[in-house]
């Protein structure tokens, strides 16, 4: 098929299979809507394909004239690129600022009489004995990735305790003389230190495979639930950081004559604005950098690149999409 559908499909085509946050400009240039995907390709050629729960969403694809795009490293890289860039600016065609999920820190806290691993709703308190992890997306999740880190690691019951929880820690490995070593094992882990995650998977897996073969099923699913939960907080993560009352930066990718510029602000990126610019004019804002953000911008510049050389001259908009959802490439 030719005309508007064909690139629609050249957009879909060349978009990541893995997850990212999408947005959708109309001819005029205006953003129209922002959403964050397991799968880029799958979610925005669902657009052209089948809205299922989303039919409101129809006159805003007729609209749609350009389709831009974030490549992420993980899912809840996704998620909090999606609840940042929403937070700053709510669109026309999004309902709510970036999903529900609740944003929540780790407190490893070391201490002798208080040590252990806990949620918390912000990063305040710290102490020689106590360091704060994240923040995160997802009170429930970041609990079940806690207790699966203390199920391997059981920091809460190393510490200064007598009698029935002194007996219950010795049952489970812990000893007070282990405290500081397991409370960096834990550090180790939530510092993202891919040696040590891969250590503690393994280990849970193992634990996981045993309650299975005792057909403790509740336990085993108990476990599996954990492991997906420690996935979700010890995934790559590159556009938010702790970094409380840090400085306000900007961070800039340039590939093939498009320039794509993230305003950062507290640690995380607030705003996602791309053009065209020569290499002359883009090469003093790519030195100003900073290397944390360098990988980002770079890996989506190119993308970029990439979607506008599919669009170029011509919108992304699709009759096609505008009639039957039934038929089409972009997905397949």
């Amino acid at each position: 098929m030719r005309g508007d559908a064909d690139i629609v499909h050249a957009a879909v085509d060349r978009l990541p299979a893995g997850p990212g946050v999408d947005r959708f400009r109309d001819a005029r240039g205006r953003a129209l809507y922002l959403g964050r995907a397991v799968s880029l390709r799958r979610r925005v050629a669902s657009y052209w394909l089948d809205l299922g729960d989303r039919p409101h969403l129809s006159a805003m694809v007729c609209a749609i004239a350009r389709v831009e795009a974030l490549e992420c490293a993980s899912e809840h890289e996704a998620a909090w690129l999606e609840r940042s860039l929403l937070e700053h600016q709510l669109l026309p065609w999004n309902r709510t600022a970036g999903g529900q999920e609740v944003e929540v820190y780790l407190r490893l806290d070391s201490a002798a009489r208080s040590c252990g691993l806990t949620v918390a709703h912000d990063a305040n308190g710290r102490g020689t004995h106590v360091e704060y992890f994240g923040p995160y997306l997802g009170g429930l999740r970041v609990r079940l990735a806690a207790a699966a880190l203390l199920r391997a690691f059981p920091l809460d019951y190393a510490g200064d305790s007598a009698g029935a929880a002194r007996e219950l820690g010795r049952r489970r490995g812990a000893d007070p003389a282990d405290r500081l070593a397991l409370a960096a094992a834990i550090g180790a882990v939530l510092a993202r230190d891919p040696v040590a995650v891969a250590a503690v998977r393994a280990e849970l897996i193992g634990r996981l495979a045993a309650a299975a073969a005792d057909e403790a099923y509740e336990v085993a699913a108990r476990i599996q639930a954990e492991l997906t939960a420690l996935d979700w907080v010890t995934a790559t993560q590159r556009v938010v950081v702790l970094e409380l009352g840090g400085a306000d930066t900007v961070a800039c990718g340039w590939a093939d004559g498009v320039l794509v510029r993230f305003a950062i602000r507290g640690g995380r990126i607030r705003s996602w604005n791309q053009h065209r610019a020569s290499a002359a004019e883009a090469s003093p804002l790519l030195a100003g950098t900073p290397p944390p953000w360098r990988e980002f911008a770079e890996q989506n510049a190119r993308l970029a690149a990439r979607l506008s050389a599919a669009s170029q001259g011509r919108g992304v908009r699709a009759q096609q999409g505008c009639t039957s959802r039934a038929t089409g490439r972009p997905g397949q």
